[in-house]
């Protein structure tokens, strides 16, 4: 059962997303907060498993309280659920911690798949605009010589890694790639050690950076 925490400053959205994910089997709507404050105290007392954050929040950003939740609870997800779709935004959550970046005009089943996906310790981010933003963030990388070198990675590696950035499970690499998901989990093991990493967001800007993950 995820345990999901829903943050926005709206009463009305607030009540849209219960009706829409409580019937769902495997979600728990714990809570609900109006603010960052009213976010950070409940993530300490209700220990979601997911908070669904809003970017606009009228005390502190969704940003901030995403860094703040992520500083105090590393094992709860967010996932940013907001109106603003531009680049600025997006690299600001991913910085700040967030497993997931769902517009609100997105689908049903498309916000489902990122809580989903963030409750397995995996990244989501909407595909029609994780591609405009990487295209444009790559762009600036290459103008800059930084999307050069792998770090030791080798070529499957770099395989497995894009599959992990994007989203993808192991049995999903596995098939793609035509090896077994303990191979893949041993790669992904691998490449965490090598490049120093800790967490599927450092993983996702790592790729975003070096030019892995691609339009």
């Amino acid at each position: 059962m995820i345990r999901l925490l829903l943050v926005d400053d709206h009463q009305v959205v607030r009540s849209g997303l219960r009706m829409l994910l409580g019937n769902e089997a495997d979600v728990q709507i714990v809570g609900e907060a109006g603010t960052a404050r009213e976010a950070l105290a409940a993530a300490g007392t209700l220990k979601p498993d997911v908070v669904l954050m809003d970017i606009g929040l009228p005390d502190l950003s969704g940003i901030e309280a995403t860094r703040e939740i992520k500083r105090l609870h590393a094992q709860v997800a967010v996932v940013a659920l907001t109106i603003h779709e531009d680049e600025e935004y997006f690299f600001k959550m991913l910085d700040a911690g967030a497993e997931g970046y769902v517009p609100k005009r997105a689908a049903p089943e498309e916000l489902l798949t990122a809580i989903r996906a963030a409750a397995r310790g995996e990244v989501y981010l909407y595909p029609s605009l994780a591609k405009l933003l990487v295209r444009g963030y790559l762009s600036q990388e290459r103008a800059a010589g930084e999307a050069t070198g792998f770090d030791g990675l080798t070529e499957r590696e770099q395989e497995v890694l894009r599959f992990v950035a994007e989203g993808a499970a192991n049995e999903e690499i596995a098939e793609a790639l035509v090896i077994s998901p303990k191979t893949v989990a041993r790669h992904r093991e691998n490449i965490m050690q090598k490049l120093g990493l800790h967490s599927r967001s450092e993983l996702v800007r790592y790729a975003i950076r070096k030019g892995i993950i691609r339009p």
